[in-house]
């Protein structure tokens, strides 16, 4: 479950002061379901972001529409001029000190490209069936991307950028959706266990769209460097079931009861395969978000993306996978039956699909 302190996004209205700007160097676009859908597991979208100025920008992604990991509210959601209900989390999250796991950075003159699955987000049942308007939120707190150093958001200015919303017919299938259940995290550190929920949510993240990238692309020269001739529907599948873990009886844990982190120095995390659960070392804790791959701070080769690692456990506890070898090069030398099953794999594949499809889109 998500941390207890995720109740409201409060930030300071003295940093904030004043009116929203309108952005001229921003637009979003947003694409949905085309015609009338039956079901509302079909309400699912894609939203782009495009940086059309001079300067490369810097973009508070939560609770906007460039937050597309959190079950916030990303949208405004009405049915005949009525709001439809959102039920899914608000946070209350510290900015002292943001860092880069916090933002979205887009170089100038390319943009950002987020999925969104509003199924569980709304109560479409009790609004019926009929036309829902999904109107995405887009105030951005943004700063110039020459910005590196951050220590507050008094650095960031508020705009508002327009964008048209998207109309859908939902025909039948409005039953109440809950948010799915995941692995509960039982570390007893507060600062360990937020790293932990933000591992787990980047490594489903990045399982996620890994998923959609062999699904669209197949065999290609990347797959085959890290799957040779493996089906890529049996790759596929592995990282569907880590991008939608949801057993709450599995936990994630900073603790360290057998004295494997203590004894092993090097280990970074452990999954006990008897009941599948997941322990993290604190060198783990020394591990940047996915983002740095983004900034050019870490690379694929480094092996230090906490999203990677969090993905590479998940493979252990629901993919069966093994630890063949290690180190990406070494992964790629691996013959088709090990790499099927080597968990490195699918953690250096994954990462190396983020930072080519998801950094900078033009």
């Amino acid at each position: 479950m998500f941390h207890s302190a995720f109740v409201a996004l409060v930030l300071a209205s003295t940093v904030f002061a004043g009116p929203m700007k309108r952005s001229s160097g921003l637009t979003v676009d947003v694409a949905g379901p085309a015609g009338a859908v039956s079901d509302v597991n079909q309400l699912k979208f894609k939203a782009t972001v495009k940086n059309t100025g001079s300067e490369d920008v810097k973009i508070l992604k939560y609770g906007t529409i460039l937050d597309g990991s959190l079950p916030t509210r990303s949208f405004a959601v009405t049915k005949d001029g009525e709001d439809v209900s959102f039920t899914g989390i608000k946070l209350q999250v510290s900015l002292d000190k943001p860092d880069d796991s916090s933002f979205v950075s887009i170089p100038a003159g390319r943009s950002v490209t987020v999925d969104h699955d509003v199924t569980g987000l709304f109560d479409f049942a009790s609004a019926g069936t009929g036309t829902f308007r999904f109107e995405p939120v887009t105030s951005f707190y943004i700063t110039s991307g020459s910005n590196d150093k951050l220590s507050s958001l008094a650095q960031f200015e508020r705009v508002q950028v327009s964008s048209d919303a998207v109309e859908v017919n939902v025909t039948d299938q409005l039953e109440k959706r809950e948010i799915v259940k995941r692995a509960t995290n039982t570390c007893n550190d507060a600062a360990k266990r937020a790293f932990i929920d933000a591992a787990y949510v980047e490594g489903q993240e990045l399982a996620a769209a890994a998923a959609r990238y062999i699904n669209n692309n197949q065999q290609n020269s990347l797959f085959r460097s890290y799957f040779k001739n493996n089906d890529p529907a049996a790759v596929e599948d592995k990282f569907i079931l880590a991008a939608t873990e949801n057993d709450p009886n599995r936990t994630l844990d900073c603790n360290d009861p057998y004295d494997y982190c203590a004894t092993h120095p090097n280990v970074i995390a452990f999954t006990v395969i008897a009941d599948t659960n997941i322990f993290f070392c604190p060198i783990f804790f020394n591990e940047v978000p996915q983002n740095d791959l983004c900034t050019g701070a870490t690379s694929v080769s480094e092996r230090n993306v906490r999203s990677g690692t969090a993905l590479h456990e998940l493979t252990h506890a629901v993919s069966s996978t093994i630890d063949v070898i290690y180190g990406c090069e070494d992964d790629q030398d691996l013959d088709a039956g090990d790499q099927l099953i080597n968990a490195d794999n699918y953690n250096c594949f994954a990462t190396q699909v983020w930072q080519d499809t998801q950094c900078f889109r033009a």
